[in-house]
């Protein structure tokens, strides 16, 4: 990837991430939680989604270090589960909504994507390369987010649908979150790649790939 790939494709990540976590507030406006439209948090505006860590200091890392790819998250989103219309299905439902809302927009690049394909592949080559990233890095911060570790959205998931008797594992997961997010990125993180690879190529078809 040349640098001014690996810049787009930073830009990306943080305006992905902000969709990511509209979503998430978005959904529990929807379900009878208006906590994050409150606090600011119902906005596109980034700059109330940086996450120090992971919104600047682990993508500049991986960019600097040229790791062949650049993840990261946001501050969460903070929502009142017990405001929600639904409770028990209702937390669920929030953490889906931003990896939906990334697959949603990885099929609409997606289908661009093959519409250019289509039309003129080499004189569109540019284009549908960088519309190819923007698939990518959606498809990415998706399926990343539903890895079941706090404090992603698969963490919240898994946590509504524990029994009980089993919540010390969440808390233990949350003490020592940072410490299994970052040996998942940096040692696990190949895990996913054939997910990913899987979905864009439904989403593109065989280009790029």
């Amino acid at each position: 990837m040349t640098e001014t790939f690996q810049i787009f494709a930073l830009l990306v990540l943080i305006f992905s991430i902000v969709i990511h976590e509209f979503a998430h507030g978005w959904m529990a406006d929807q379900l009878g939680d208006p906590t994050a439209r409150y606090m600011g948090r119902l906005t596109l505006n980034p700059i109330a989604h940086i996450d120090p860590i992971g919104s600047i200091v682990l993508p500049l890392i991986l960019f600097l270090t040229n790791a062949g790819f650049i993840i990261g998250w946001a501050k969460p989103v903070p929502y009142n589960p017990y405001n929600l219309k639904d409770q028990k299905k209702g937390p669920a439902m929030v953490a889906l909504a931003g990896p939906a809302a990334n697959l949603m927009i990885a099929a609409i690049f997606g289908i661009a994507i093959r519409i250019l394909n289509s039309y003129d592949p080499i004189g569109y080559g540019n284009i549908i390369g960088l519309f190819f990233i923007i698939v990518v890095y959606n498809i990415l911060l998706a399926v990343f987010n539903l890895v079941p570790l706090p404090p992603l959205d698969g963490s919240k998931i898994l946590d509504s649908i524990l029994p009980y008797s089993m919540r010390g594992i969440m808390t233990f997961l949350e003490r020592n979150y940072m410490l299994f997010l970052l040996a998942f990125i940096f040692f696990g993180f190949k895990l996913i790649l054939p997910i990913v690879g899987l979905l864009a190529d439904l989403f593109v078809g065989n280009w790029g790939l």
